[in-house]
């Protein structure tokens, strides 16, 4: 199976996908025998839906085509990255605060999880409103990871 230049893919698809108005969140290879390239794209606005999805997959199919960075032939899927993402810089924090979150965390020599509102985002990390308890603050260098905790309750 030959390398596909992700790298590449995503600098190549970046500034029309940004003039969109999407980001790009991942490029993967995946499938059956990795004949998949899948493009999960993000809203720094809100939420992804298919019409966004069909959008980016028109614009983008053609793009990868005319740029020939793919030498097999491949199934193009493009997604959102889930209602359940992880956040993986500063930028998704501060783009997500006031949402529910899960995050593990350092804890000494142990590692323990919290579940609450991202209340704080700033240079020294984060801070997560639980109710009926203190908020938890904690140093970026503590955060091991956090996720978007979907809500099925109507506003």
């Amino acid at each position: 199976m030959t390398t596909w230049p992700l790298d590449r893919i995503e600098s190549l698809l970046g500034p029309t996908l940004k003039h969109m108005g999407y980001s790009i969140y991942s490029v993967q290879r995946t499938g059956q025998g990795g004949r998949t390239l899948r493009i999960a794209i993000d809203n720094p606005e809100g939420f992804v839906g298919i019409d966004d999805c069909e959008a980016v997959s028109r614009v983008a199919g053609p793009l990868l085509d005319q740029a020939d960075l793919i030498a097999e032939r491949y199934l193009l899927e493009v997604s959102s990255p889930g209602a359940e993402r992880e956040l993986r810089d500063r930028t998704e924090y501060e783009r997500n605060a006031g949402r529910t979150v899960n995050s593990r965390y350092r804890l000494g020599d142990s590692e323990a999880v919290i579940e609450g509102l991202l209340a704080t985002v700033d240079d020294a990390g984060i801070e997560i409103a639980v109710p009926k308890r203190e908020p938890l603050r904690l140093a970026w260098s503590e955060v091991i990871s956090t996720r978007l905790v979907a809500s099925l309750k109507r506003s």
